[in-house]
């Protein structure tokens, strides 16, 4: 099941700054974790600001091995340009798509960042099966 069998060991530096990042979200990130908490979209389980190796991703659902990365403008200044193709190149290695949109993209077209994460998640993720529990499911077995 995705990335979850990982055994990542994340330092307490890391662990720290993933805590601060969580509580000093941009506006870009908490329309995006507003949208994807919870299951909301398409059933996918996503955490954000998750450490990986040495890096922090915004926002990862690990059964579709997805990481979601919000960019602002400092993003595009050739420094860190090469640092983010660093980081993808890491990502990918560890077994993950990554998709990137801009702090603008997600102020000014909320639902087309929304339709393509939801894109990637209809075509890599299992669609989710009923539990028996709640009447769903095969009751193969049972007798009537």
């Amino acid at each position: 099941m995705g990335q979850d069998a990982k055994n990542w060991r994340v330092t307490p530096k890391a662990r720290a700054r993933a805590r601060s990042l969580r509580h000093d979200s941009t506006r870009a990130e908490q329309i995006i974790w507003a949208a994807v908490r919870a299951h909301r979209l398409n059933g996918a389980g996503f955490r954000r600001q998750v450490p990986i190796g040495s890096y922090i991703a915004d926002f990862v659902c690990h059964a579709a091995n997805l990481v979601i990365e919000i960019d602002g403008g400092q993003h595009f200044e050739p420094e860190n340009l090469k640092k983010d193709a660093r980081r993808d190149a890491f990502l990918r290695a560890e077994g993950f798509r990554v998709l990137r949109f801009t702090n603008h993209e997600v102020m000014t077209n909320r639902s087309g960042v929304l339709s393509v994460i939801l894109a990637d998640l209809e075509h890599h993720l299992s669609p989710p099966q009923p539990s028996p529990a709640s009447g769903g499911g095969s009751r193969e077995g049972l007798s009537p």
